[in-house]
């Protein structure tokens, strides 16, 4: 297949430091072109891919100090692929829902994974006004919300089996990964670690609009002993911080639509103590990978027991649920199962959807219910017509009747639909 990879611009693919989708862009595009497809990626020019690489800025905008928004070279990333769309079988978008409006007449050959938490107001508005744009979810919470979107199915995150090598002896110290804010709770982290007289690390980036976050209320924290704050670290550093780790902890308070860092950890041997928020239940098996909690006491009294737990038999689990491999056999499932669904709509579709008009054609177009379509014959300046023998129908007005389903139409036009059938031919 000829699949093209629509990657945010913020970060490169895959990204220097932190960066969760675009990571899983880069995972998803090398695991595809192993597999024999022909993939095109569209990203920042600082991306690294064996894919073809069309860039659409010159480097990852948040470390960019030129480029302060996003936004222009985003829109002009859509509108160069709009107009190479013929060129793909299927185009799968990994920037939220910017993109709707200008593929929404060719939604049969795209895909959207929806990286983010979907519960926000509006959404739900929204994909029921785009309810033909098919998606994917990366956790069963994660759709919860959104009942009327047209999920296709869902596909867990996955990342290469050989990304990081496990660590099967017992680790030295609590690890907090990701970034500050107020929903990953590294406050909820340095208290548990203090309370059961662990030391913790924390490595984590801080954006702009979380530092004065940071400044109030995890700083102060930090200022005291068994807390060490490491920064922010690369794909290569993860291994020996997480690998020598005796447990990660991610204490959420938000509905956490995947938590890639679960898995990376999974993947050191390392097992994850985490509160019951989103698509924790989906990721953490209890008892065997992690340990989910519901309150800060209970995350204490828990380590003890999560510290003795076999870290082969998490590394083990996640060779078996969250490699890249499986994350991208499943993508081609749905790719397949997608441009089957659109053969098989073509197939029924009327010869006038292919004519313009609102939805790129897919508007709504009379026809006939069983009964054969009347043959038109040719009207020229010399042609006799009564009249009252022949209906003619404005296809911009909604038809109702017996003998015709309504699909949409162009509003504008007006055409010769049906001759009726109990009436006379056309003289």
């Amino acid at each position: 297949m000829k699949i093209v990879q629509v990657a945010p611009l913020s970060e490169s693919v895959p990204p220097r430091l932190y960066g969760g989708t675009e990571r899983i862009v880069s995972y998803l595009t090398e695991e595809l072109v192993r597999l024999g497809h022909d993939v095109t990626l569209f990203a920042s020019a600082d991306s690294i891919s064996s894919a073809v690489l069309t860039p659409c800025c010159p480097r990852a905008i948040r470390l960019d100090p030129t480029m302060p928004d996003a936004i222009p070279h985003t829109m002009l990333m859509i509108d160069s692929l709009r107009e190479r769309a013929e060129e793909f079988d299927v185009l799968h978008f990994h920037i939220d829902l910017v993109h709707f409006p200008l593929f929404r007449s060719v939604a049969g050959r795209t895909l959207t994974t929806l990286h983010g938490r979907q519960d926000l107001g509006g959404l739900r508005a929204f994909y029921t006004r785009f309810s033909e744009m098919p998606l994917v979810a990366i956790s069963d919470d994660q759709r919860k919300s959104l009942p009327y979107a047209k999920f296709m199915t869902t596909i867990h995150h996955g990342i290469p089996a050989d990304l990081h090598r496990p660590s099967f002896e017992k680790g030295r110290y609590l690890a907090f990964l990701g970034r500050i804010s107020p929903e990953k709770r590294p406050d909820r982290a340095i208290r548990i670690a203090r309370a059961a007289g662990i030391p913790l690390k924390i490595a984590a980036k801080v954006d702009k609009v979380d530092e004065e976050y940071f400044r109030s209320e995890v700083f102060p924290l930090i200022d005291g002993s068994g807390v060490e704050f490491v920064g922010e670290i690369n794909e290569q550093e993860k291994t020996k911080f997480l690998g020598e780790a005796a447990a990660l902890l991610f204490p959420v308070d938000w509905p956490e639509p995947f938590g890639l860092v679960m898995i990376e950890a999974m993947a050191c041997g390392t097992p994850v103590l985490a509160f019951r928020r989103g698509s924790i239940p989906e990721i953490i098996e209890d008892g065997v990978t992690g340990k989910i909690v519901d309150s800060e006491q209970e995350a204490v009294t828990a380590l003890s027991e999560i510290l003795s737990y076999d870290r082969s038999a998490v590394r083990r689990r996640f060779d078996e649920r969250f490699t890249a491999t499986r994350m991208a056999e499943d993508y081609v499932s749905t790719y397949r199962q997608l441009l089957s669904t659109r053969a098989s709509d073509r197939q029924r579709r009327s010869p006038w959807l292919h004519r313009s008009g609102r939805n790129g054609g897919n508007g709504l177009i009379a026809t006939l219910n069983k009964k054969p379509s009347p043959t038109l014959l040719p009207f020229t300046p010399t042609s006799t017509v009564d009249p009252d023998e022949i209906r003619v129908v404005n296809l911009s007005t909604k038809l109702r009747g017996d003998n015709l389903n309504t699909t949409r139409a162009d509003e504008n036009s007006t055409r010769v639909s049906a001759v009726d059938p109990e009436m006379s031919d056309i003289k």
